[in-house]
């Protein structure tokens, strides 16, 4: 039977988003010691199934347009469930509403596929203008609740100004990721709320939320950091009040804003955070993430901070919609300690880095914390490069007085 001239563009398409779908994802030479990037996204817009946007009927489309075109892919959640490493991305229409979709992958880094069809979230009585960054956590109640930025205009805008609005945090839970039951919205004090985040275990017989209190859509305001805050319950949660975990301070990488990324990872030294922090540039924001440690029994204690960044936008990951961006909402920690970190990159597309928890302990453990002034930020690399100095010499000392078998001293062949 004869092609026509459609399906054999259809058949084109389709071919050639399954080498991309199929393409290995090495690691990336190089690196810091703490983690490994890999080559490629793991996600982009051209991950998106052809038919969530092509109209592949040649009667109704017979110039096979692109009709609803998707213009990133990007802040995922994640979580490894049933066999399978699996991440709820923000997808992000050529119309710019954003809504979530599963992906799964069999290795968590590379043959990510979504599923059949986006998430069709259910409304409460006022429904959610735009949706995005959903955060997945297990919770020690059974549920997999998925906490999300739900974005509405701000009714007391005046009519002129379409674009102020008030962020909330949404909340959904499920047992399957296929059936979501919608709650009410987190409530607070707080006029605003972004990058809210739903600790795994109780406290106290209590629900207890990581916030990111702000003033306004996008300024903080006097919204003073990442906070915490506790709830009697979850299907209507309310927090009557939020104390400060991690502040926001003048002259750091987290001195604009600061929230925090997925749920922390249980450790035998404490809980490990992942959170972005943002300062301004005369390029304009720029998105950094960083790591602190928290104590195991009251998690809303700080015990260990290293200074400035832990991972920041390179190369081709500075560019995008919104440059200079790295953000990440999702990571996976498996029983042998392999951690997944899921991070988007200038709010395009997601990639994956990998560590462990003991590289990851050990570079919080012991990374100096940010002295806050420039002076003993010197101080302390004068001591860092002090204490190599000695080391260096001492090595060069050993090696040049090797012993030959005759008795004799040799410089060993590295030396030359």
């Amino acid at each position: 039977m004869n092609r026509s001239a459609f399906q054999k563009k259809v058949d084109r398409l389709l071919r050639e988003q399954e080498r991309l779908l199929a393409r290995p994802n090495a690691q990336s030479p190089g690196g810091n010691g703490v983690f490994a990037r890999y080559r490629h996204p793991v996600l982009t817009a051209a991950h998106a199934p052809i038919s969530w946007r092509y109209d592949l009927n040649e009667k109704t489309n017979p110039f096979l347009m692109e009709r609803m075109g998707i213009n990133a892919v990007f802040n995922a959640g994640a979580i490894f469930h049933e066999g399978k490493f699996l991440v709820v991305a923000r997808v992000e229409g050529a119309d710019r509403k954003s809504f979530f979709a599963i992906a799964e992958s069999p290795n968590g880094v590379d043959r990510f596929r979504f599923w059949e069809a986006p998430i069709l979230l259910p409304q409460t009585t006022a429904p959610d203008t735009n949706v995005y960054d959903m955060r997945l956590v297990k919770h020690a109640d059974g549920w997999i609740y998925g906490l999300f930025c739900t974005e509405r205009k701000d009714p007391k805008a005046p009519a002129w100004d379409t674009s102020s609005a008030v962020a909330q945090c949404g909340i959904v839970r499920t047992r399957d990721l296929k059936r979501w039951e919608r709650l009410a919205d987190l409530k607070s004090r707080s006029p605003q709320q972004r990058n809210v985040v739903l600790h795994p275990e109780w406290i106290d017989g209590k629900y207890a939320f990581y916030t990111r209190p702000q003033d306004d859509f996008i300024q903080t305001g006097k919204g003073g950091g990442i906070g915490w805050g506790l709830a009697a319950k979850i299907e209507k949660a309310v927090l009557d009040r939020e104390i400060v975990v991690d502040s926001r301070e003048y002259h750091t990488i987290q001195e604009v804003k600061n929230g925090l990324g997925p749920a922390p990872i249980r450790t035998p030294r404490g809980w490990l955070h992942l959170a972005h922090g943002v300062r301004n540039t005369a390029a304009g924001l720029r998105y950094v993430l960083y790591l602190f440690l928290a104590e195991l029994e009251r998690p809303w204690i700080v015990t260990h901070k290293p200074a400035g960044y832990f991972l920041a936008p390179e190369g081709e990951e500075r560019v995008g919609d919104v440059s200079n961006v790295v953000f990440s909402n999702g990571w996976i920690a498996r029983p042998g300690g392999k951690v997944y970190i899921y991070y988007a990159s200038s709010d395009t597309r997601l990639h994956v880095a990998t560590s462990t928890v003991p590289r990851l302990l050990d570079y919080v453990l012991h990374t100096p914390a940010d002295p806050l002034l420039s002076h003993r930020s010197v101080e302390q690399r004068m001591e860092l490069i002090a204490a190599n100095r000695t080391l260096l010499q001492a090595r060069k000392t050993s090696a040049r007085t090797a012993a030959r078998p005759d008795g004799r001293f040799a410089t060993p062949r590295s030396m030359r």
